[in-house]
């Protein structure tokens, strides 16, 4: 590719920007992604552009309102019509956003999931993309177009439509960036990059500048509303640059690479400052006590059913008496139901906050969890299971307590300097 684009620009390197559904949600706003776009192609990038549904629950062409068109009235509809009709809003964004960019001077092709070439498996409602052909894009690129898709969707080899699940529009981003080797993957949203803490539960938490893949990964998996895991596996996977960044402002946001650009920095085990990046927190988490003697098979069958009805574990602590785990507090009612089989005395404890601290250089330093016992304890904030890996601690606590444990641990740990 060796084009010179309307401002005299070669175009070489290729960047996908992802816009979510807030970006794209009225005209001002995509005033303001024309202005991103605008100044990719004045860089001299080749630029592939992901959107998401226009908007959020209860706006005309959100998804979920897409989506309660028939659940309302036809609550047993199949799984594949559902994908079939929630594609509908990327479509809608793409088409809405590329006839904006062509009021404004640019060379524009909106291509669907399908049309763009991404194969999925045929789980509906939650396919996973099997493969990309990038051909019928790259001949756009070539052409110095501009490239708007629609994000969350693809199809499988029977041409069938299918969605992605939740966070596809950012699993398709990522999924494209590799696909065409692109320089890197921004993701536009309405915040300025990922913060140290909720800045709704934390005030004083500020943007984090770079991060690593896992660190990323972690703060997703443990609820942080940043970017979805599925879409950081792709990218670790294929080591492409992310970029978290604000659509509404300059912020440089935040970048995402495979190992810090600024490498590791010094610290002392002496001190809690500098070992961790950022504290996470779910809430309606329930743990469950099953007091039974050991038995591998029974355990097995419990595991086992428990995977069929599609309850996630968390927090696992086998002991000889007793099992201890956590699970979302939705799926109580199916634990229980799932429990009756099984004839064992079970406690459920319902109300209580995952708090999560993360950082990679975290691993064999001593004295991190004493900090965060010490830092709860003189609040008066009881842990009731704790699980950890080499780079997150998690606590388990009373969900009244949760914020209040967030914003004491991300004093203690200086995140707030």
């Amino acid at each position: 590719m060796n084009n010179f684009n309307k401002y005299g620009v070669v175009c070489v390197d290729i960047i996908v920007q992802k816009f979510g559904g807030t970006s794209v949600s009225t005209r001002e706003r995509r005033k303001m992604v024309i202005d991103k776009i605008t100044e990719g192609k004045k860089a001299g990038y080749s630029l592939v552009i992901v959107v998401s549904a226009m908007g959020r629950k209860g706006e005309p062409y959100a998804t979920d309102t897409l989506r309660n068109l028939v659940l309302e009235n036809a609550p047993s509809c199949s799984l594949k019509h559902l994908d079939l009709l929630m594609s509908c809003g990327e479509i809608i964004s793409s088409v809405v956003l590329a006839s904006s960019l062509e009021e404004a001077g640019f060379d524009v092709v909106a291509l669907t999931g399908y049309q763009a070439g991404l194969l999925t498996d045929d789980s509906f409602s939650n396919a996973d993309i099997l493969s990309i052909d990038a051909s019928k894009i790259l001949k756009h690129l070539e052409e110095d177009k501009i490239v708007v898709i629609s994000g969350f969707q693809g199809a499988t080899k029977d041409n069938e439509i299918t969605t992605l699940g939740r966070g596809g529009s950012d699993t398709t981003a990522v999924a494209l960036g590799v696909a065409l080797n692109a320089k890197c993957v921004e993701i536009y949203t309405d915040v300025d990059g990922i913060m140290t803490a909720d800045p709704n539960v934390v005030p004083k938490a500020k943007i984090i500048h770079e991060m690593n893949y896992d660190e990323v990964f972690q703060m997703a998996d443990k609820g942080a509303k940043v970017i979805h895991p599925r879409a950081v596996e792709i990218a670790q996977n294929g080591n492409i640059p992310l970029k978290i960044k604000n659509t509404m402002s300059t912020h440089p946001g935040t970048t995402v690479y495979y190992c810090r650009k600024n490498g590791t920095l010094p610290y002392s085990s002496k001190s809690s400052k500098g070992l961790l990046t950022a504290i996470t927190h779910k809430d309606d988490i329930s743990q469950i006590s099953i007091y039974t003697e050991a038995n591998p098979e029974k355990d097995s069958q419990l595991l086992s059913a428990l995977a069929c009805g599609n309850i996630s574990i968390d927090m696992i602590n086998f002991f000889v008496d007793k099992k201890i785990f956590t699970i979302d507090g939705s799926q109580n009612l199916n634990l229980k139901n799932i429990l009756r089989d099984f004839d064992v005395k079970y406690t459920i404890l319902n109300n209580c906050s995952k708090v999560t601290i993360v950082g990679c250089r975290i691993t064999g330093i001593p004295g991190v969890m004493a900090t965060v016992v010490s830092a709860l304890a003189k609040e008066g904030i009881k842990i009731l299971q704790s699980s950890d890996s080499h780079s997150t601690i998690s606590c388990l606590v009373p969900q009244e307590a949760g914020k209040k444990a967030v914003n004491i641990l991300h004093e203690a740990f200086h995140l707030d300097q």
